[in-house]
């Protein structure tokens, strides 16, 4: 309808590599906030996996492209790979509210994060920034929301809960399989399991 402000969801993650369950969610949060568009924005090093090793940049971005770009609602923001370190939610929502102004920006997160909202940098700024949060919780699943407003206030009048399927896939469980040679093809989109194979990653050295 005309007049009223487009609304893009933010899914953010490290997508190493990126699988179906990453697509669901995104499709998913699509339908049922009635979004425009799904930003997908890759964080090149997260701060809650200081010390883990992770994908080269380059090559994550060649993946997460590969399994969003046959998907008119799905877009690859690089709005974190393009700037410098460190890289925080809160920042991300409002460099993105610059570049895409009137805009509702949703940011999509699983319930387990929305648990630990209070040890993210600067969670008051972050809630503020958003026009809603939608979060994808896993059946049986449940959030204290209550007891996190009252650390968080402000926090209830953005959430928005999702009901998403279960998918017991996950970019930890696929390096280990791929790496010890368990089946895995159909766990990820065509394009991603082409580059995947192509280029021998996830492999032990």
């Amino acid at each position: 309808m005309a007049g009223l402000a487009r609304r893009y969801g933010i899914f953010g993650g490290t997508f190493d590599p990126p699988h179906i369950g990453h697509l669901v969610l995104a499709s998913e949060a699509c339908y049922q906030l009635e979004l425009d568009k799904v930003l997908w924005v890759l964080t090149p090093d997260p701060p809650h996996k200081q010390g883990c090793p992770v994908t080269p940049v380059s090559v994550r971005l060649d993946l997460l492209l590969a399994a969003i770009e046959d998907d008119p609602a799905f877009e690859l923001c690089r709005i974190d790979s393009d700037r410098p370190p460190p890289h925080y939610a809160a920042d991300t929502v409002q460099l993105l509210h610059r570049d895409y102004p009137g805009a509702e920006l949703v940011y999509l997160m699983g319930g387990d994060s929305l648990a630990d909202l209070p040890t993210w940098h600067a969670p008051l700024e972050f809630i503020a920034a958003c026009d809603e949060i939608g979060v994808m919780l896993r059946p049986g699943r449940r959030v204290r929301l209550a007891a996190l407003e009252k650390v968080l206030p402000g926090l209830s009048s953005k959430v928005r809960f999702l009901k998403t399927p279960l998918l017991q896939v996950s970019s930890s469980v696929l390096r280990q399989w791929i790496a010890g040679g368990h089946p895995y093809r159909y766990y990820v989109s065509d394009p991603v399991y082409r580059i995947v194979e192509a280029k021998k990653l996830y492999r032990k050295s």
